[in-house]
């Protein structure tokens, strides 16, 4: 038997497994208590545990949800794959998930209605997850008009784990005015917001993210009490500072304490305790450690961070992440890559140009193989009967289609991972143009176990992709 036949088979094995030993009543009910259980005792099937199927603890495996995010969008006719329902057949650019299909599910014609209009980037990026209209901002006032997708699954998650969610990316901040639209360079560099005028901070660096969770781990101490006495000295300096600067510094100084201010309220809670009852799902401190500097080599450093989203939702150290490839308008040049000699956005500015096409095509598949690496490594953790990738959605798409028209109209988006088997995967399914990307949104959050009837201009959930 072919590989691909194996892992087909035994995922299969395994949702009919789930499917017999947890009724839908459960399953519907979400994570809830008793999360101290032994995994094993609350996984095994009924016929073994004797247990009135009515009566069954609250504690099978928790869902996650992620959130990747890829700028300047995608080579969009080598994108959509052939055919439809489960009969479909992967597009070239989603070849490297040939082994993941029928852990996929390939949505077309959605789309971000906030989006149309304002500019080229900014705000199809910070509006990616709230699905609303960000203000025009030279910096100062930043509002994006709601909540992320992400952070309404965290603030239902929230005391279930150490750490509500975990905001990655590999490029800092960008501060200062795009003078080209008119718009600060922040929005390019956060799609997770807490409420409308707070983006969240990023961690950039693998070894401090795997700090952070194994600290994580242990009862909050003087460690929490150290770090907020140095936060609280850098923001202290940052305004001291801020009054001996000229406008446009001044500036640039408000952008960066907008993200800076998110630490202090997760510090504040840890301090006060942080979840309770939790325990680690798998062992912290047998993962290896990141490098103590950030990788020089992107492709390294975008590996290390979809470890470390593995490791965090393997010990079940947080159940919501976001990650971003790069930033809005980013200058990252991908010659690493063979038949490529420029950056991202410089090349998503195809003009049609069959070389530039073609290299567009390059980055997109490089992209899609590390998000196929993320799900191969989920899929790999096994879970009780299941595996981590069983338990997880795994979002990946980016704010426009195509980088050359800036087309934010039928949206690049997969999802991963049947989270906890509410997902019905293995399918590439197309809906009427312009169907609202919230209602994804609104069918995630409902199997993620957040009772949710709308969301930013939601008109429903999204057909097709809860199971019945």
């Amino acid at each position: 038997m072919a590989n691909r036949d194996r892992v087909r088979m035994q995922s299969l094995e395994r949702q009919n497994l789930r499917r017999a030993s947890l009724s839908r009543r459960t399953l519907l009910r979400g994570t809830g208590a008793a999360l101290a259980l032994p995994w094993l005792e609350a996984m095994m099937p009924r016929r073994a545990r004797g247990a009135d199927p009515e009566n069954l603890p609250d504690d099978q495996a928790p869902v996650r949800m992620a959130a990747l995010f890829v700028p300047n969008g995608v080579r969009q006719d080598q994108w959509t794959p052939e055919g439809e329902g489960k009969d479909f057949k992967l597009s070239p650019a989603l070849q490297p998930l040939a082994d993941l299909k029928d852990q996929l599910l390939v949505l077309t014609n959605l789309w971000n209605q906030g989006s149309i209009g304002g500019d080229g980037h900014y705000v199809k990026t910070s509006g990616f997850l709230t699905c609303t209209t960000i203000n025009k901002s030279l910096g100062i006032d930043l509002n994006c008009n709601g909540q992320s997708m992400d952070q309404v699954a965290a603030s239902y998650a929230e005391k279930r784990t150490p750490l509500p969610s975990l905001e990655l990316g590999i490029d800092p901040v960008t501060t200062g005015v795009d003078t080209n639209v008119g718009y600060t360079r922040v929005y390019g560099s956060h799609i997770a917001w807490s409420g409308p005028t707070s983006p969240l901070a990023r961690e950039l660096n693998p070894h401090l993210v795997y700090e952070r969770l194994l600290r994580s781990a242990k009862p909050a101490g003087q460690s929490t009490r150290r770090d907020a006495l140095l936060l609280d000295q850098v923001i202290d300096d940052a305004k001291q500072l801020s009054n001996r600067l000229g406008v446009a510094d001044r500036r640039r100084m408000d952008e960066y304490l907008q993200s800076v201010r998110s630490i202090e309220k997760r510090l504040e809670r840890q301090g006060q305790g942080g979840a309770l009852a939790w325990t680690p799902r798998a062992d912290l401190a047998a993962a290896e450690a990141p490098p103590e500097d950030k990788p020089d080599s992107f492709p390294a450093h975008v590996r290390l961070m979809m470890d470390m989203i593995a490791l965090a939702f393997q010990t079940d150290t947080t159940r919501v992440c976001t990650f971003m490839f790069g930033n809005a308008v980013s200058g990252r040049n991908f010659s690493f890559l063979d038949g490529v000699s420029g950056g991202h956005h410089d090349t998503s500015h195809h003009q049609n140009s069959a070389e530039k096409l073609e290299q567009y095509q390059i980055i997109t598949h490089w992209h899609v193989q590390q998000y196929a690496y993320l799900l191969n490594k989920l899929q790999s953790m096994q879970e009780g009967e299941g595996t981590v990738l069983d338990n997880s959605m795994i979002l990946y798409g980016s704010g426009l289609r195509d980088g050359n028209s800036h087309n934010p109209h039928n949206l690049p988006i997969l999802v991963g991972g049947s989270g906890g088997g509410k997902i019905a995967t293995g399918q590439h399914l197309s809906f009427s143009p312009d169907t609202p990307l919230a209602n994804l949104y609104v069918a995630m959050l409902n199997a993620f176990g957040s009772p949710t009837k709308q969301f930013a201009d939601s008109t429903g959930t999204l057909p097709g992709v809860l199971h019945a």
